[in-house]
């Protein structure tokens, strides 16, 4: 959108035509209401940018059908340029054909094919009305009613030359006559009655009047979209006088965003659309008591209301008030509409925000989103680190771990994507209309997909979804259409609702790295393996809640299948989503099954006091989450997770580190190094499933372990020594193997405490020297290692019973460990 400069915003509203409430669709359904197909339509309307006309900013809905429209408004109009007088009077301007037309009504229940009057043709038809009013300086009909007007319109068809009598009909021929040719030929063009002999637009722009005038005006060039393959600063140019450019800056830096961010401010700031309108007596309430019937039938049919003169046509548009805005930011200086983008190059989140911002960062995200100061920062520091994407690639993942304003939310989650390139011609090169077999499936799904939401529930939304999941689903042949993809779609679509496009393209790149062949035609192999890592998860996180959950079967195939499938979007409504998505998109494929445990941590008191029936209850209504709770909990099972304890064979294969993109990898949020791992020698090997099913606890692999004991080799195979970056220890390494085979070579740091006498008959630990200390570390990572795949995991078993959290086993065992030359060898005592 363009600066709002010395415009100003404008809003009106008008009723959407009620639909009868005993009437329902041919699916069964209630019938869609007239306002919310209205709002779905009115979208595109957003998407029509150019330098001299207004831009339409916002559409909401009311009571009663009501809807509001905001829109860049000039006080000046066309009219004002002509006489002082009252507004302009649509009829006067409507082309015959859609005259002709008349009211055409339709309902969802009978269908009908809707002509199309209506058109570039029809304005120029009025367009050629606005000319020759401007010509004669006069206001054409004012003498007819509406229906006279509308009728003389419509014997037009009778006549020779339509300008002519027009002329004739006010008195005004001798000034048409005294009219340049050229104007009177183009006149005539644009009053041309029949549509199929009238010029169209692009017609008109070869008459010669256009041709000289043209000249004076510098042609507009739609600017280049973030996501395209051509060059955004490709017409970019400087003005010859610099120090001119200085003095012509304009002090008013609100004025220099653009209308749409201006409107998002105005309502944090206070604004209310209904309170302006009914401040102008736009909008006007009767008392209940007045608008009751004088009859009413058992059915439910009245008679006798008076007719409520507040529901007609008022065409009045309300200038709104920025004042209150402006004096909210009276004290946020000019250099916060130019924020310096300096290259950080520190792996910690850091805000650009000015001193005053740094103490709201650190309020609640739900009052950071409605502070109107801090929002504006943050917008103007992501518009312009975005349009520097991707050079600034990595300073928009810097900025995102802080927040993401919620403005700017769809096209951040693009970039945290990785989205590039020329998206939309990818995606109109799908074919979405040939019918294919999963059609009808989406068909059911679309008008169960959070339907609660205006937008999405709209018919408009509903052909959206259904060319985006098309798209999807053609483009991508190895998969297929599950249900719930419907659900994972519904973001990406809510955020680019005017841009099918990048909202494809997002999804196209967000299922590749989080639900990797979840899609396949049998995917039970991949959910299985996701399923057993997840419930290793709680065991590592929550042991008394995963024995729990096991004692009474309630294992996660009953509830974790829709969590995971649909990420989550299949049980949180969206504003629940968004702010979990943008913590989401910041980690690894890891993340989810640290937002299933914290999920599960905000019901553990009501699981643990519940059976198994219970606990089927509690989840087929799930209750209530804390979603910023929610977020926390999972950064911070996050952190205590070693990478490699959530390996999946199944996973997306890491991308190689050195590639093409000419950036360092974006690390994700929560530790220093966490993208997924590529595979080495000391990496995790793939068990078979069943192996994987009857483990207790996660394996980690030898890398994780090397690195969380904070070894380093000093020369090939020579002694270990410990890192100096850290003064306490992280884990501890419990080797089970005998002591024999313990001081021949283990762990530097680690204890022993053999397998065969480590616990008595009732499954207590045996004392022992390294008891104290074992338990000493209850809380921390405990690593079992041993040299038999089978004693390790029973190990941990015992351990996860007795309610030790964050027990994890090294995969390959010690001999994993032997080739580095990382076990070290006791001094001989003398």
């Amino acid at each position: 959108m363009f600066p709002l400069k010395d415009a100003e915003m404008g809003a009106f509203t008008f009723f959407a035509s009620a639909l009868p409430h005993d009437v329902c669709g041919s699916n069964g359904l209630p019938l869609t209401p007239n306002s919310i197909k209205i709002l779905g339509r009115f979208q595109i309307l957003k998407t029509i940018t150019h330098p001299r006309l207004c831009q339409y900013v916002d559409i909401s809905r009311g009571k009663h059908e009501r809807l509001v429209v905001v829109a860049e408004h000039c006080e000046q109009s066309l009219e004002d340029l002509l006489r002082e007088r009252k507004p302009v009077r649509y009829p006067s301007y409507l082309a015959p054909e859609v005259i002709a037309q008349g009211i055409f009504k339709t309902s969802d229940h009978v269908p009908s094919e809707k002509p199309l009057p209506s058109g570039p043709k029809a304005d120029i038809w009025s367009l050629g009305i606005i000319l020759f009013e401007l010509c004669v300086g006069r206001k054409l009909f004012q003498s007819f009613d509406i229906s006279e007007r509308l009728k003389f319109l419509l014997t037009l068809d009778c006549v020779d030359d339509t300008l002519i009598v027009l002329a004739e009909e006010h008195g005004c021929l001798d000034i048409i006559k005294e009219l340049p040719e050229n104007v009177i030929d183009l006149l005539k063009k644009c009053l041309t009655f029949h549509p199929s002999k009238r010029p169209t637009p692009d017609d008109l722009m070869q008459d010669k009047v256009f041709s000289e005038v043209s000249p004076l005006y510098t042609p507009f060039k739609q600017p280049a979209s973030l996501f395209s393959s051509s060059l955004r600063c490709a017409d970019l140019t400087l003005p010859e006088d610099i120090s001119q450019l200085c003095k012509d800056i304009n002090s008013d830096y609100l004025a220099e965003r653009s209308i749409e961010e201006v409107y998002y401010l105005w309502c944090l700031a206070g604004g209310d659309l209904e309170k302006e309108l009914i401040n102008k007596e736009i909008i006007r309430s009767k008392p209940p008591i007045c608008t009751l019937p004088n009859f009413l039938f058992e059915d439910g049919e009245s008679f006798g209301q008076g007719r409520d003169r507040s529901s007609l046509l008022d065409d009045t548009t309300v200038t709104l008030s920025l004042c209150q805005l402006r004096n909210r930011l009276k004290d946020v200086g000019g250099e916060a509409f130019y924020p310096l983008l300096e290259d950080d190059q520190s792996n910690l989140p850091h805000s650009n925000s000015n001193n005053e911002l740094s103490a709201a960062a650190t309020l609640p995200l739900i009052i950071r989103e409605r502070d109107t100061e801090y929002q504006l920062n943050r917008i103007i520091l992501f518009d312009r680190l975005l349009k520097a994407y991707p050079y600034k690639k990595n300073q928009i993942w810097k900025e995102a771990r802080v927040d993401i304003p919620p403005l700017m939310r769809g096209l951040t989650w693009a970039a945290l994507l990785g989205v590039e390139g020329a998206i939309h011609a990818k995606y109109d090169a799908i074919d979405k209309d040939t019918p294919i077999p999963t059609d009808r499936q989406i068909e059911v799904d679309i008008p169960r997909c959070h339907q609660y939401d205006e937008l999405l529930s709209s018919p408009e939304g509903h052909a959206k979804f259904r060319r985006v999941l098309k798209a999807w689903v053609v483009s991508h042949p190895d998969l297929v259409y599950w249900q719930g993809l419907d659900s994972l779609c519904a973001p990406f679509l809510y955020l680019n609702f005017n841009n099918e496009a990048l909202a494809y393209a997002c999804m196209s790149a967000f299922i590749p790295k989080y639900l990797y062949n979840f899609f396949l035609k049998d995917n039970s192999h991949v959910i299985q393996e996701y399923l057993t890592v997840f419930s290793q998860m709680i065991a590592f996180h929550d042991p008394e809640l995963s024995n729990h959950l096991n004692e009474i079967g309630f294992i996660p195939d009953l509830y974790a299948i829709p969590w995971f499938l649909t990420m989550f979007t299949h049980v949180f409504p969206l504003h629940k989503i968004f702010h979990l998505w943008d913590t989401l998109l910041l980690g690894n494929s890891s993340f989810p099954f640290c937002i299933g445990v914290a999920i599960l941590q905000q019901l553990r008191d009501r699981l643990l006091a519940n059976g198994f029936n219970e606990c089927i209850l509690l989840f087929s209504d799930l209750p209530e989450i804390d979603i910023e709770r929610c977020v926390r909990e999972s950064i911070n099972l996050f952190c205590w997770t070693p990478k490699s304890a959530t390996y999946r064979q199944h996973a997306q294969p890491p991308k190689p580190a050195s590639d093409n993109s000419g950036f360092k990898s974006s690390t994700p949020y929560f530790s220093m190094e966490c993208p997924d791992i590529l595979k080495t020698d000391l990496s995790r090997e793939s068990i078979p499933l069943n192996d994987l099913k009857s483990e207790v606890s996660p394996r980690i692999s030898a890398e994780d372990l090397i690195d969380l004991c904070e070894l380093t080799v000093t020369g090939h195979f020579k002694t270990p020594t410990k890192k100096t970056k850290s003064s306490k220890p992280k884990l501890l390494v419990v080797d089970i193997r005998n002591s024999e085979d313990f001081i021949r070579g283990h762990i530097s740091g680690s204890i022993n405490i053999p397998f065969s006498t480590a616990f008595t008959a009732e499954g207590e630990l045996t004392q022992s020297p390294y008891t104290a200390m074992l338990q000493s570390f209850k809380g921390k990572v405990i690593v079992v290692v041993g040299h038999v795949a089978k004693h390790t995991a029973e190990f941990a078993a015992h351990l996860v019973k007795m309610k030790y959290p964050r027990i994890c086993i090294l995969d390959g065992g010690i001999n994993k460990i032997k080739p580095t030359g990382l076990l070290t060898v006791p001094s001989p005592q003398i």
